[in-house]
This record gives C-alpha cells, structure tokens and sequence, in this order.
C-alpha cells in the first residue's frame, strides 16, 4: 500500500534534507522503538526516510529510567541499550524539566493515554513545548480529544506544528483530508477505529469466549495489558473526540461522547445477529443535531455486505460525509507497528520541511 502525505502544500523530499532533528522523546514502548529502528537498523527498507535525521537529547520512559545528554544521544545505540537491558539509567531530571530547558526542535509525545487523567501528563508535554516555540509530534490520543482547542491554537500563534496523524487510524493520512478538500464542510462521519474490539467481535462470531478472545490479541501483540479503555469504549470515544474536534470543530472531550463498549458480549450474541444475516460492530459516529456537534459510540448491527461489515480482524475504516462531495471511504487492512511508527515519521518529516 503507497500512503502518500501532504505537508500543508509541500511534499517532503531529500531536497529538504536540513540537520538532525533534535527530539526529546517521551514514552520509549513499542511504537517508539520501531520508529527508532526504522531510522537506524533498519533504513535501508525505507529510501523516503533518508532525509530524516534524528538526534535525541533525552529519551524518557514510564517506568524504566530515561537517558538525558544535551549534547545528543546516538539513537541506534540507545535502542540497542533498551533492548539489552529493558531499561536506561534513572532519570536525572524530569520530564517537564528537560521540556523547558532543553534545545530541542521537536517534541515526540509517545506515552499512553490516561482517560482517568483527562489526558495528563501529555496535554502538559505538549503544552510546554508548544509555549516555547517547539513543534509538537504525539500518538497519544490524550492531547487532541481532551484539548484540541487550546493547543491548536497555542501553536498557530507560535507558528509552530501540533501534529497527531497516528491518533486515528495509524499512520492512515486522514487529517491532511481538509487541507487538500479546501471548500468541503463534513457534515458527519462514522467508522471502525478500535482494532482490539473489531477483532474480539469476529473472533465471538466464531464461538470464541471473551476471556479467550482477548487473550488472543494480547498475544499477538495488539491489545494491552489491561484492555478496559478498549472494551468499555473508551479508545473509541477519544478518536471519536478528535475526529469531531478536527473536521466538525465540535470543541468536545471523550467524555461527551455517547458512549456503549462490548464489555459482556457473548459468541451466543454475535452468534444470533450471525443467524440474523447481521454483524456486531463498534461505530463511532459524529453528527450535526440542529446544528450541534453530536458523537457516539455504540455496537450496532450491521447488514452482510454493507461496507463495515467486510471491515474483519485488526482492520478499521472511516466515512467522512461532507456537503460538496459523496462520502469518503477509508480503509485499512491489517495494521503494524510499521504503521503507527510511520504516522510519527510523516509528522517528523512535516516538522523537518518547516525546518
């Protein structure tokens, strides 16, 4: 699959190629680490990549220590390190110490989301960059479904980037769709984000317990740990609040979203809507109600062969209505690390262009 990205006008390429970006990277767990490797052990898979240079002054993890040199730190070796070792030193300064001292570029926000903590502590990671004129580049769902607003606008007025492709759908380009549909008001959207509950929901279909089923996908390395924010719906609503907050202005968090998971279904559930020539499915939606920004999450019932019921597995999918245009079909077909890592990367080569 060929992703193509627009950097508000300008295609990055070699051309552009400036110095190293110097990052501070806040959260070093999965995805960041494939980013990681992506640039250094593994950059000869990616010639578009050969523009982008990174050079970390500090590189903070949650609960694993953290290397701080503000001369630059040589990112292979400190992946292998992690590797090797499951851990860096303990942090000599914190996160917020290093966001305000430091001479950074760009700040790589890569921790997790926190619903509990209505997006903290990463609205603050990014805030603290922003204020001090530095780019802002974030997977977390936290900043952007809980404060969009207020940081949208903090970096516009210090002509600074607050980008987050990988919130929704990975590393799929959809935020760059109102920039090259100059004109189009969306007027609603609904979709299948959340690959966790997506895939428990076909493997209930095949007479999979919930236990069992969301044992699988943590085996396979997609669902967490604790899978509550994704089967309570959680996960759901915050890119639900994004979306909504980026196409529809709707200025909301997660928890105005009309919100119902898949916490107690049954294969004996998914079993009858089967019988019933249906599928279960997690929508998100977002609508106008009378001119108000409305937005849900529910499990519906979906027809056999309407579009989101061939969307199976760890696959997602979006439908963006707008009032110029038929509606957008979006979709992703069994999704990677190398995916999310490369939403990051289109963020970091959109910052890179600027310079």
């Amino acid at each position: 699959m060929v992703t193509i990205y627009f950097i508000q006008g300008n295609r990055y390429n070699d051309s552009m190629k400036k110095k190293p970006l110097r990052v501070v990277f806040v959260g070093f767990g999965h995805v960041a680490r494939k980013m990681a490797s992506m640039l250094t052990a593994e950059r000869e898979k990616f010639p578009g990549l050969s523009g982008l240079e990174l050079e970390p002054l500090a590189i903070f993890t949650g609960k694993h220590g953290a290397l701080v040199d503000p001369s630059g730190i040589d990112l292979g070796k400190a992946l292998a390190q992690y590797e090797e070792n499951g851990a860096f030193p303990k942090a000599s300064m914190t996160v917020l110490q290093a966001l305000e001292t430091l001479d950074y570029d760009v700040l790589v926000e890569l921790s997790a989301l926190d619903i509990a903590r209505r997006g903290e502590p990463a609205i603050a990671h990014v805030r603290a960059a922003l204020e001090r004129g530095r780019h802002a580049v974030t997977a977390n769902k936290g900043p952007a479904a809980f404060a969009y607003r207020e940081l949208k606008n903090l970096a516009e007025k210090n002509k600074v980037y607050f980008l987050f492709e990988s919130a929704v759908m990975d590393g799929t380009p959809i935020f760059g769709l109102p920039r090259i549909l100059p004109g189009c008001r969306v007027a609603g959207f609904s979709g299948i984000l959340n690959t966790t509950t997506n895939f428990v929901i076909s493997r209930l279909e095949q007479g999979e317990s919930m236990d069992s089923a969301v044992k699988t996908a943590q085996r396979l390395g997609f669902a967490e740990a604790d899978p509550s924010l994704d089967l309570e719906g959680w996960d759901a609503a915050a890119k639900t609040a994004i979306l909504a907050n980026v196409f529809m202005d709707a200025g909301m968090t997660p928890l105005q979203v009309e919100r119902r998971g898949i916490v107690g279904l049954t294969a004996t559930e998914a079993g009858r809507a089967r019988d019933r020539g249906r599928c279960l499915k997690l929508i998100c939606r977002g609508w106008l109600d009378n001119g108000k920004v409305r937005a849900g999450v529910s499990l519906e019932e979906v027809p056999w062969g309407e579009f989101f019921a061939a969307v199976g597995g760890k696959g997602s999918c979006l439908r963006i209505e707008t009032d110029m245009l038929g509606p957008i079909m979006i979709n992703q077909e069994k999704p990677t690390l190398y995916d999310t890592a490369s939403g990051v990367l289109f963020d970091l080569l959109t910052a890179a262009a600027q310079g």
